[in-house]
Parts: C-alpha cells; structure tokens; sequence
C-alpha cells in the first residue's frame, strides 16, 4: 500500500510527495498491530519504570558503596541528562535505518546497561551505566512511537496511543511501589536486574512480531554538525536546569549555560536552513497544532513532574509514610490515568483533540489548586481526590499531544517527532523541578526565620539556618541527636508549617502552568499526516 504525504521541509513552499513505498502486508504475528502495541509497550514500560523506581534505591545505594549526596545525585541526573540530549537525534536514527531495529538495539543495551549496574562495586560505575541506559532509553522510545504510527490506521491511532501513554503514566507513578518493595524485601541491585528479564521479554517480542517500516524518502545521509548543535544546546539546558538548585538561580555559572543554549540553539536553527538534509526541517514547526503540542507537553511536564516532586516528600517526610505506603497513596492518580487514558483516546478520535486536551489541563490546573490546599493532616480521602483528579487531566494530554506531535509530522519523520515529544517531556520535567524548586526553596527562606523565631526557638547562626533551610526544603525537620522531645515536636511543626507552605505556593505556581496550557490546547487539531501510516497491519 501507498499513502501520500507533503510536508515543506526546506521551508521553500515547495511541497515534496513522501511515499511509503509498497511492501508486504502483515501476515500472522508480525506486523500485527495490536501485538506491535504489546511489544513496543514491554519495552517502554522498562524505561518509564527505571525513572521513577531508582529514586527510592538512593538510599541504599549511597549507604551500601559510600557515596556522597552528589554522587548519588547523579544516578538520576546522569540518565535524564542522557535521555533528554539524544532524544531527537536517536529519532533520527530510526527514521533512517528503521524503527524496528532500533527499538531491538534500545532494549538490548538498555537491559544489559541495567545488568552491568547491579553488578558494579562503585558509584563511578553506577553513574556510567546509567548514562549508557539513558542512551539506549533515548533509542527505544521515538522508535515505538514510530512503530505505532506506521502500524495502526487513523482511527485506531489514538486508542493505541492512549494505551502506551497508560503503560507510560502507570510505570511512572509504580515505579516507587515496586521500588520500595525490591529494596525493602531484596537489594538495591534488584530495582536493576528486573530490566534483564524484561529486556529479553520485549527482544523476543519485537523479533517476533515487529515488522519494519521505512519511509520511501527518509534520510539518506546525516546532519552531524546539527547533531552537534543540538546536542550541545540540550546539554547546556538541561545542565543548568540541573545544576541551578545547587549553584543558584543568580549565579552566573546557571546563566552561562542558559547563554549557551540558546546560542546553541540559534546556531543549529540557522545550520537547518542551510543543510541539504537536516536533522530537524524547520518546515515542521510551520504546523501551528505541531508547535502547540510541543509546547503543551512541556507545560503539562512542568506541572506535573514539579508538582509530583514535592507531593512524594510530603507524603514521606510530612506524613512519615514509607516509600511502599507513599506509593499506595498515589494509585489514585495512577488508577486514573491507567483508566484515562484508553477513554480519552477514544474521546479524541471522536471529537479531535482540542477539547479534551483543554478539558484536561483545566483538571489538571483545578487539581494542582487543591494540592496547594493540603496541610500536615490532611486525611487520606481529600488527598486522593486531588491525586484522582490529576490522574484525570493528565491522561488526555499525554494521549492528545502526542498525537498532535507525531500525527502532525510526515511519515519519513516520525522517529524525529517521537523524539520531540519525549524530549519536550523530559526538558518540561527538569524545568518544572527546577522552576518549582526554586520557589519552594525561595519560600522555605523567606518563612523559616520568623516561623523559628515565633515558636520561640533558639536563635541560629546563617550557617545553621542554611543547614535548617536545606532540610526543610524536602520536609526534613532538622532535629539534632539529643534534642528534648518538647523542643524536637516544636523544630518539627515549624519545618513542617514551612514546607507546606513551600508547596503550597510551589503547587499554585504548577496551576499557573496548567492554566496557560488551557490557551495552547486550541491551537491544536487532529494530525495532517496520521493517514500516512494507515492500513499497513490489520486490527
């Protein structure tokens, strides 16, 4: 079958056909896109779970090979970092040599990366795998997006679409269940080596049942120089995003790379218009809904990964839940969007995505509201009803800008539009850590020497207040060994008082973001191009 596309990638006006070339129909297992959407799901749930499931080995981790507070640090901060800068460039990759071989080598080097963690002996080469995982990651992911784009016809596109953003939400709200109870029962080498069994599950799929589908005039040749660029301008971003909690908002270290980055960018913008082939044609962001789905999952990353960070310190520190318990806390919101997001695909393809994409940030807006809301006692019952609310208005986003992302693009460029989309989550989710951590940070310092002095605590030096600040920051109350438990419950209730009221301002700023994303959501409409992937399996 061929379906035709156009899209004006030199940004000449001149509209280029871009036809899938004929090839043979799927027959049996292979092709089929329903199992397509079984296997790709295996091997993205292996990814998702891994971001969210190594936070609650931390611990373990730092205690068992001695590391420092930084080192541990960067067991995440070495995976995002990685994921987020070959993003696009590993779409790239799988729109030139197909996404069927890429996604085989993503799971393959993703679960060997996880195996050869559990077996290192130090932090350094903890850290290193967990860059090679956020490599692999990066290969994996627009690689099956791509894979259901090519696959599923039009009208089934969101239904799939809805089921990998379910499998994606529900890995990334289980990973800290899972997690707790791996590191709790077993090892901390065990929240790893579960990705090898799981690796092998969706190699053996894909082998199976993946066919491989390339675009009659995908890329034939490579953008480095672009790639460069880009790669540096992603570095530099996400790097001070990284690093501007410690270093500070106004330091000039955080504003340097923030410099950078946008010389980064305005160099490889001006590169892609003199490139023959370039990485990204800029011709692509001539789509008003494309553009807007891009945006929109940047905002709806900020407001959800910024506010998910302080509700699990709440739930732990405030609360004194365990990470097993905390996890439990938040099933409502992983309940919501596992049942959400099947629905709201559904609801898209009946109605185009701009309602249900404006309806769902407008829960999720209403919802980060009400967290700012929560005190020290909140019962267990308002708390889930703002987590069910936000599981809610989060599904159709997840479903509905990804398919305005990758039904927007051509079909020859389906890998890079995956690579849009996870990366615009991944920058939205250091942005909204970031940003959201800076205001929490602001209002711990504002707060804490008056809530302090009016509890009639001792007075503290500006190196202790600091060593207080950073405590109360993440919920810690900061009670010396030995302190008499009349003093310890009052240090205790003013950290607490603190920290909530951290949040709260941290969680209306998040509504804030949920809100402006509300306006983007119109401008956005059903994919130009989701036909070029039409009929190839059989449902």
């Amino acid at each position: 079958m061929t379906s035709q596309t156009t899209i004006d990638t030199a940004g000449s006006g001149d509209k280029a056909p871009a036809a899938l070339p004929d090839r043979p129909p799927a027959s049996g297992l292979r092709g089929h896109p329903w199992f397509t959407l079984i296997t790709v799901a295996v091997g993205v749930m292996m990814v998702a779970l891994d971001g969210t499931i190594v936070a609650i080995a931390n611990p373990a981790i730092q205690k068992d090979l001695g590391a420092t507070f930084a080192q541990v640090q960067w067991i995440t901060n070495g995976y995002f970092l990685a994921l987020a800068v070959s993003l696009i460039t590993a779409g790239k990759l799988g729109d030139r040599f197909g996404h069927r071989q890429t996604f085989l080598i993503g799971v393959v080097g993703f679960a060997a990366a996880s195996g050869a963690i559990g077996l290192s002996d130090s932090i350094g080469l903890v850290v290193t795998f967990r860059v090679f995982q956020g490599l692999f990651g990066a290969l994996l992911m627009p690689a099956a997006l791509g894979l259901l784009r090519a696959t599923f016809p039009a009208e089934k596109l969101n239904m799939a679409i809805g089921i990998w953003g379910m499998v994606i939400g529900a890995s990334t709200a289980g990973g800290p269940i899972l997690g707790g109870v791996l590191v709790q029962h077993v090892s901390w080498q065990s929240v790893f080596f579960i990705n090898v069994p799981v690796g092998a599950i969706a190699l053996i799929l894909g082998v199976v049942m993946l066919l491989d589908h390339r675009a009659e005039n995908a890329p034939r040749s490579f953008d480095l120089l672009g790639i460069g660029l880009l790669s540096g301008a992603m570095f530099c971003l996400v790097w001070a995003l990284i690093k501007a909690p410690s270093w500070g908002w106004g330091d000039g270290k955080t504003w340097t790379f923030i410099a950078a980055s946008v010389l980064g960018f305005a160099l490889f913008a001006f590169w892609e218009t003199r490139v023959k082939e370039p990485l990204i044609p800029l011709g692509l962001f001539r789509s008003v809904p494309l553009s807007a789905g891009v945006v929109l999952m940047v905002l709806m990353a900020i407001a959800f990964m910024g506010g998910l960070f302080f509700v699990t310190f709440y739930l732990q520190n405030v609360h004194g839940m365990d990470p097993v318990d905390a996890g439990l806390h938040l099933l409502p919101l992983t309940g919501m969007m596992i049942v959400g997001s099947p629905l709201a695909g559904a609801a898209i393809t009946k109605l185009g995505p701009r309602i249900p994409l404006a309806g769902g940030m407008a829960a999720t807006a209403i919802a980060m509201y009400g967290m700012s809301t929560l005190k020290a006692d909140t019962g267990s019952a308002l708390m889930s009803l703002w987590f069910a609310l936000l599981g809610l208005g989060l599904a159709p986003v997840m479903v509905g800008a990804t398919e305005v992302i990758v039904g927007n693009a051509p079909m020859e460029l389906s890998g890079v539009a995956g690579g849009l989309q996870q990366a615009a989550m991944q920058i939205g989710g250091s942005l909204g850590t970031a940003v959201l951590g800076a205001v929490m940070a602001s209002k711990v310092d504002s707060d804490l020497p008056g809530n302090w002095a009016d509890a009639g605590l001792p007075k503290l030096t500006d190196a202790q207040l600091a060593q207080a600040s950073e405590a109360v920051q993440v919920g810690v109350a900061p009670v010396a060994e030995g302190t008499p438990a009349e003093i310890a419950a009052k240090i205790s209730g003013v950290a607490h008082d603190t920290f909530i009221s951290g949040m709260s301002l941290a969680s209306l700023v998040a509504a804030g973001v949920a809100a402006v994303a509300i306006l983007v959501a119109l401008f956005t409409k059903r994919g130009e191009h989701t036909d070029a992937g039409a009929g190839v399996g059989h449902i």
